[in-house]
């Protein structure tokens, strides 16, 4: 069971991610709550594995109540939904510690999927902001990252690449035919040559760019 806290100023909002989430076997939304300070107290009380975080709101931002929720709750996992999908706003929550972002127009199944990956550690984003990311390209002939990157070899870029549309690293080394071992290897290799931690990091290094 997965136990979701829902985070936005508009109630309409709320009640209907409530009742969507509700819907899906194997989530459980545990409260709900109008802007960031309310949100930290009943993060705080019921300990969920994922909230979903707007961004504007009232008394304290969604960027703001995220970099809280990573420093005081590790274990619990930001997925931002939001309406806006600029870069800036993208590369704020993911420096703050989102694992993920959606746009508001996502349809129920890319929710489920995105609060299951993200709930599971990987980072996930909405394709727009793969877009953001990547450009509309196929990755694997996409030649923009080493651009942007040039201490990167050409199949770090390419793991880069793959980490932004939050794949894991099974899926990396199955998609470039590498061991998982290897494709580890490039993942820590990239962490250190972007000078971060964790792979929403990276995504948001590679927006800043």
């Amino acid at each position: 069971m997965i136990r979701i806290v829902v985070v936005d100023d508009q109630a309409i909002v709320r009640d209907g991610l409530v009742t969507v989430l509700g819907l899906i076997d194997g989530f459980e939304v545990v409260g709900e709550a109008e802007d960031g300070v309310a949100a930290l107290d009943l993060i705080g009380r019921t300990l969920p594995d994922v909230v979903l975080m707007d961004l504007r709101m009232p008394r304290l931002d969604g960027v703001a109540a995220t970099e809280r929720v990573a420093r005081e709750h590790p274990e619990t996992a930001v997925l931002v939904l939001t309406t806006f999908a600029d870069g800036d706003s993208v590369q704020g929550a993911l420096r703050a510690g989102a694992r993920g972002y959606l746009t508001k127009d996502a349809g129920r199944e890319q929710l489920e999927a995105a609060v299951r990956a993200v709930a599971s550690g990987q980072t996930t984003l909405s394709p727009q902001v793969r877009e953001a990311v990547l450009g509309s390209a196929p990755v694997a002939r996409d030649l923009r990252l080493r651009e942007r990157f040039p201490s990167l070899t050409e199949r770090e870029a390419e793991v880069l690449a793959l980490i932004a549309e939050g794949r894991t690293n099974g899926e990396i080394a199955a998609q470039l035919y590498l061991g998982v071992a290897t494709v580890k290897s490039h993942v820590n290799a990239v962490f250190a040559k972007l000078h971060v931690e964790s792979r929403a990091q990276a995504v948001a290094a590679a927006l800043h760019r």
